[in-house]
């Protein structure tokens, strides 16, 4: 086996990993909605589903990206494929920075501002 048919596994292995938290972390955020609410725990329910999700989300973006970057620097090392990556981090971490605003409800930098005014 070549280096880069290694490195190809690798990555293959990477994007499953990415993609299995995506839908582990979204299934079990949807259960524990169902479950809180055939418990009658309506109130927050809806607001700590759209958080796992959320986190779900983000964690899986951030192994897809390692996938991306790894792929690129090792098995299609081109100017093109650099330029790909670059766009594709680009709108990754686009939705990533938008879905910690929204989940944390501040932007990063006011994060410790939020929790002195909950003291």
């Amino acid at each position: 086996m070549t280096f880069e048919e290694w490195m190809e596994e690798v990555v293959h292995g990477f994007e499953i990993v990415g993609v299995a938290i995506l839908v582990a972390g979204s299934i079990a955020a949807l259960a524990g909605y169902v479950l809180a609410l055939a418990r009658g725990q309506r109130e927050g329910a809806f607001e700590r589903v759209r958080r796992g999700v959320g986190r779900a989300i983000l964690l899986g973006l951030e192994v897809l990206i390692i996938a991306d970057i790894v792929l690129t620097i090792t098995v299609d090392a081109t100017v093109e494929s650099a330029l790909i990556l670059g766009l594709v981090v680009l709108v990754r971490t686009f939705l990533s920075f938008s879905l910690e605003i929204e989940l944390e409800g501040a932007l990063p930098w006011r994060r410790a501002d939020r929790r002195t005014d909950r003291v």
